[in-house]
């Protein structure tokens, strides 16, 4: 496939995304199928249409009716069907309500203990922990906090569930046969684990980056945009056309999820995304700037790790919402994160360029 075929098949996802997600939005909008933010920071955004990464599906499937003889378009797109379609799984079980959590502001003129937290005066946070449940009630009736809304929480499979689901598509991939070898190295059955984990890292890490307006598929964009340059440098153009359509996916839907966004894509869109980039760099062996593409949802995730682990503390997880709960704002947040993704693909396209 040459350049000029490349640029169609760009256009065509770009507008066959544009138009689905335009009348995916009106669809979400019909039936209510809207946002719960659980971030206090992030209320105003509450009915915004959510599980719009629908209109993902859509496009991706119109272009592999279009370039299925197509190898590596074909088996790209078949892991990005397949991971939206367990997203979308995860989404439609997210609509039932698991608990109403309470929101509270502190109306005293000092810092009150909550939970985890140090409340400051005027600030406000979510009540999650055990021990700020059992501590709400008496700071009530004191009369140092008081309850703003409660927001609804939303059903999560068990962590066990939603990891062998999202095995899957690894697996799919693995049986293809089409994965031999990664940054020069023969795999062997070692494909099985390689290519599983590689997939249920980027599902993850996308998914937890998905949290501000344009922020994940922002990213994506331009770590994906940035591979088609690799290909194009590497002389190998197959390796453009997967990253080609997942930028063109992204750019897409950007119309629409740019601040301030009127839809979200959900663990539909997160999914297809983290899975589908995946396994574009797999399938084009590109494992070591791929990686380095995605630098800034791989280190945020493994700041929630640590987190996790209790090695650091975070007042609200994942990292970009602890930057907005100290006061910087959404869209800063969101173009520093992008410049920081530029940054890092240019390292890696420098050194490709005169070093490689």
């Amino acid at each position: 496939m040459d350049i000029s075929n490349i640029i169609i098949v760009f256009i065509l996802t770009f507008v066959a995304t544009v138009i689905a997600t335009f009348f995916v939005r009106k669809i979400l909008r019909d039936a209510d199928v809207s946002d719960s933010p659980i971030v206090s920071e992030h209320r105003h955004k509450a009915g915004t249409p959510t599980m719009g990464g629908l209109a993902f599906l859509f496009a991706i499937t119109f272009i592999i009716s279009i370039y299925y003889q197509n190898t590596a378009i074909l088996i790209v797109s078949f892991i990005m069907l397949t991971s939206g379609l367990m997203g979308l799984i995860d989404d439609l079980l997210g609509l039932k309500v698991k608990e109403y959590q309470k929101v509270v502001k502190n109306i005293s003129d000092a810092p009150v203990p909550l939970g985890l937290l140090n409340l400051g005066p005027g600030e406000e946070a979510r009540v999650t922990t055990d021990k700020a449940k059992a501590q709400v009630g008496a700071l009530v009736d004191a009369g140092k906090v008081e309850l703003i809304t409660e927001i609804p929480i939303k059903y999560e499979p068990s962590e066990a569930s939603k990891i062998v689901v999202q095995l899957l598509p690894g697996l799919f991939l693995a049986l293809t046969g089409v994965i031999a070898t990664c940054g020069g190295f023969t795999l062997g059955l070692l494909v099985y684990p390689v290519v599983i984990i590689a997939l249920l890292g980027s599902i993850n890490a996308v998914n937890l980056i998905d949290g501000m307006d344009g922020l994940a598929v922002g990213i994506i964009a331009i770590a994906s945009f940035a591979c088609c340059i690799y290909g194009f440098i590497s002389g190998d153009l197959t390796k453009m056309t997967p990253f080609a359509i997942l930028t063109a996916i992204c750019l897409g839907f950007l119309v629409f999820n740019k601040h301030p966004a009127t839809i979200f894509m959900g663990d539909t869109g997160s999914f297809v995304l983290g899975a589908g980039y995946a396994a574009a760099v797999l399938v084009c062996d590109i494992p070591y700037f791929g990686v380095l593409a995605l630098a800034v949802p791989i280190i945020s995730t493994v700041i929630s790790l640590m987190h996790r682990a209790h090695i650091i503390n975070l007042p609200v997880e994942p990292l970009h919402h602890t930057l907005h709960y100290h006061g910087m704002s959404e869209k800063k947040i969101v173009y520093s994160y992008w410049l920081l993704t530029v940054v890092a693909c240019e390292i890696g396209l420098i050194a490709k360029f005169y070093f490689f």
